[in-house]
């Protein structure tokens, strides 16, 4: 059995952007059953979740053939072996492994700087000195998407594929902004992918464990948002 690690509670503001949510989404997508092995902020340094993932985070995959880490690898071996995933023609499956590296190499790293100033240090001297300049940079690369988007639905060959998992999960880190609003294909490419009913489950059951840790814990709730 299929089985991914994840989280039994996070923060509001990371509900919904754990990185097992590009796991669990591919596997739906892939038609795949799996088990999720939920651990604690408590279990990330030691030696046993350690030996899984070297850096304590989530999520690490098994399928009893491979033991992995590293989100975008794993949605990567999942789609190798998905045609929901990949398309089975060599341009193709080339097009989205390109897109898939893109999100992760060339657009999460300015939406990542913006979300570490604005979720983590925002009354900070040197976060908001550096703030105008990461948004610039940020809505650049955002033009540059956009304008490969075009009249596409999807960033790879006309098809939804994995490298729209990578990419959405990216985009949806700038919900706490409403900078996505000034790109409105990008903006019409997220909502589009997370209408998806695969999508749908993915976020139902990363939030599930959450949403019963707040039941048993009411003053976790405070600030929710997904």
């Amino acid at each position: 059995m299929i089985q991914v690690t994840a989280f039994r509670w996070v923060p509001p503001f990371a509900q919904g952007s754990v990185r097992d949510i590009r796991v669990r989404w591919a596997l739906e997508e892939a038609g795949l059953g799996y088990d999720d092995d939920l651990i604690g902020f408590e279990d990330q340094s030691t030696p046993a979740y350690r030996a899984r993932q070297p850096f304590g985070q989530v999520p690490a995959f098994s399928d009893g053939k491979v033991e992995m880490f590293e989100s975008g690898a794993i949605v990567l071996y999942i789609a190798q072996n998905s045609d929901q995933l990949m398309p089975a023609d060599e341009a193709g499956r080339a097009m989205v492994m390109t897109w898939l590296f893109a999100a992760m190499n060339s657009v999460e790293p300015y939406v990542a700087e913006l979300a570490t100033i604005d979720l983590f240090n925002p009354d900070k001297a040197w976060a908001k000195a550096r703030r105008p300049e990461v948004e610039t940079m940020l809505r650049k690369r955002l033009g540059d998407l956009q304008t490969a988007l075009g009249e596409r639905r999807w960033f790879a060959c006309d098809r939804f594929s994995a490298a729209d998992i990578l990419m959405t999960h990216v985009l949806r880190d700038l919900r706490h902004t409403d900078i996505l609003a000034d790109y409105p294909a990008l903006a019409d490419y997220v909502a589009r992918a997370e209408a998806r009913p695969a999508f749908q489950r993915a976020l139902a059951d990363q939030l599930k464990p959450f949403r019963a840790a707040e039941a048993k814990n009411p003053e976790l709730t405070a600030g929710r948002g997904t």
